[in-house]
């Protein structure tokens, strides 16, 4: 499906808990001079197939390069057999590259600097924005002729991200809101055209100080375990297999606040077994 001019969209429905809405990969450029492909999604038959059934369905275009966006089994996972039939580039964040020259080949992968531009045929121009944070290594594109972000797991189409670092994070998300756009494509859940794919990344940014304040709040009314925090400040009825991610999300913020010097973490306590 084409989502603007010089992009193409490659949808699944996986069916996972953690980023509803589905999972995305994306072809850039013109398919009558060159594209890119950004992800290679999860190793999975039926993704695979369907990210070479696009290809085919765009002409079997010349590929410049394969971009991935970080590390993630869902991200990376087909990036072998794709490679097989696209022998293109591999470009990736510099901490994700040794990774993936084992998997294809040291001369394969070429790892990008912050703010490299890829030129894409004659009028196609992607930059490449470091956005580490959910992970280290993790990677958005700025599409700035069409005013596109693709996101990655930075920001998702239908729910909050994981993080692993949340300072990084944050500083990620100020990074997003300096490049102009107006649509937003994520790695999983619906793409988010304008007038809301321009304000999404502020949301996220307002979304995690509200998450702050309240565990702030928690621990004001001396809640301070991350289990009891998770379930005074999330909603009761958040999905079971939810509740993990839930409480690793609480224990990244509280990071983050012990970094700051805004809380303290207290060594625990041993009493004699009775």
């Amino acid at each position: 499906m084409e989502v603007k001019p010089n992009v193409h969209v490659m949808h699944i429905d996986d069916d996972s808990v953690y980023h509803p809405g589905g999972s995305n990969n994306y072809f850039v450029g013109d398919p009558h001079e060159e594209m890119v492909l950004i992800d290679t999604g999860e190793q999975q038959k039926a993704w695979t197939q369907g990210i070479l059934k696009m290809y085919e369905q765009l002409g079997r275009p010349k590929i410049r390069a394969i971009l991935l966006t970080h590390g993630h089994g869902d991200h990376i996972g087909g990036l072998d057999r794709i490679y097989e039939t696209m022998e293109a580039p591999v470009r990736c964040h510099p901490k994700l590259a040794k990774r993936l020259q084992a998997i294809v080949g040291a001369d394969v992968v070429a790892p990008l600097k912050s703010r490299e531009v890829i030129e894409i045929g004659e009028h196609v121009r992607l930059r490449t924005l470091f956005t580490p944070g959910h992970e280290v290594d993790h990677l958005a594109f700025h599409l700035q002729d069409q005013n596109v972000l693709f996101t990655g797991d930075c920001v998702l189409g239908a729910s909050s991200s994981t993080v692993r670092d949340l300072a990084t994070y944050m500083k990620s998300l100020e990074t997003l809101t300096r490049f102009k756009h107006d649509t937003i494509c994520p790695g999983h859940g619906p793409i988010v055209p304008p007038p809301r794919g321009a304000k999404l990344v502020q949301e996220y940014i307002h979304h995690r100080q509200y998450r702050e304040q309240q565990i702030l709040d928690a621990l004001e009314q001396g809640i301070t375990d991350v289990k009891a925090i998770a379930r005074a400040i999330y909603p009761k009825n958040l999905k079971k297999g939810l509740w993990p991610g839930a409480e690793r999300n609480v224990q990244t913020h509280l990071e983050k606040l012990k970094k700051e010097g805004r809380i303290v973490e207290q060594p625990a306590q041993f009493v004699l077994a009775r």
